[in-house]
């Protein structure tokens, strides 16, 4: 059902660019703006994760100076059964990650320093999981295709002003005065509210994915409520200064929505934790208590031998200490 959705939305969102191109000029017009969309999403494809990774300073990180954390990544692509992405950090106190890239075979994965300082290990296992979801659903070839769109809709609707009105005593639109207003006003509307809903239908299947590539639901839920508040007390600049990549991350890093209505980037927060608990009791993943805050008196809850936990020993510090 969600990808019907999304490709649902996708093809609502192309035929509204024509559509706008058609009221700013008729026929020619929705050709011009149907070249325009190809030109941008051919860019975005080649370029979308080099611009990303560059607005917010990601660093390309490797085993050498990341070892456990770049570690984590390997055997969490292995049980996705991915192609080994590249491992990106970059600089902010607020915990928080995305992926980019147009296909796995070209893909990147970023972490905030805040997420690796805030989160348990199995807890930013959950979240990395999450993110190599959406690469595996190619989520973020949607997306960028989706945020191309909007943007380009809503510079016609910029457009629309100077080209579509009267020259020489004609109306370039074929809806006169009416047409210009709906593209100018409407349409770019319209495209967000799109934009918006795919968004949120892609988390939810990134959510129930990312579970079970790291095994258990209740570690990416116990990171979710963490991120979500972290993002609510602590802003990201960077985010502020770029915010139509507020979709990509895995919290909006901009404000804390808290309910799933047709202006919201994300679901809320507790509907997603809600639904992993649900998951966590089919997948017979134990206790649906979310795992507790790390306390250096008690001994850790026990986790699987891996990259990201020992045992019944304390969680390892990390590349994060």
């Amino acid at each position: 059902m969600n990808l019907v959705r999304t490709a649902m939305l996708l093809a609502f969102m192309t035929a509204l660019f024509m559509g706008v191109g058609y009221l700013i000029g008729g026929q020619s017009g929705m050709m011009i703006a149907l070249l325009v969309a190809a030109g941008m999403n051919f860019f975005s494809w080649w370029n979308s994760d080099r611009m990303v990774l560059s607005a917010y300073h990601a660093q390309e990180i490797s085993e050498e100076n990341a070892p456990e954390f770049f570690r984590m990544i390997r055997d969490l692509s292995a049980n996705a059964g991915l192609p080994m992405p590249k491992v990106y950090l970059y600089d902010s106190p607020q915990p928080n990650a995305f992926a980019t890239g147009r296909n796995p075979e070209n893909a990147a994965v970023a972490a905030s320093t805040g997420l690796l300082q805030m989160l348990k290990p199995e807890e930013v296992a959950g979240v990395m999981a999450h993110e190599l979801a959406h690469i595996q659903n190619r989520d973020t070839l949607t997306m960028t295709i989706t945020a191309t769109l909007a943007g380009a809709i809503s510079m016609l609707g910029n457009f629309a002003f100077l080209f579509g009105g009267n020259r020489d005593g004609e109306n370039r639109s074929p809806l006169g005065g009416i047409g210009i207003l709906v593209a100018m006003i409407v349409a770019p509307l319209a495209a967000m509210l799109v934009q918006m809903a795919i968004s949120r239908t892609r988390e939810y299947s990134a959510d129930r994915r990312g579970a079970e590539i790291c095994g258990n639901p209740l570690w990416l839920a116990s990171a979710l409520g963490k991120i979500a508040r972290g993002a609510e007390h602590i802003p990201n600049a960077d985010a502020e200064r770029n915010p139509a990549t507020a979709h990509m991350f895995i919290i909006n890093p901009l404000s804390g929505e808290r309910m799933d209505n047709l202006f919201s980037t994300h679901p809320d927060t507790g509907n997603r934790i809600a639904a992993l608990e649900r998951l966590a009791a089919e997948m017979g993943s134990g206790s649906t208590q979310r795992p507790q805050a790390a306390n250096p008196t008690r001994k850790a809850r026990s986790v699987p031998n891996t990259a990201w936990g020992r045992g019944d020993s304390q969680p390892p510090k990390g590349p994060w200490s």
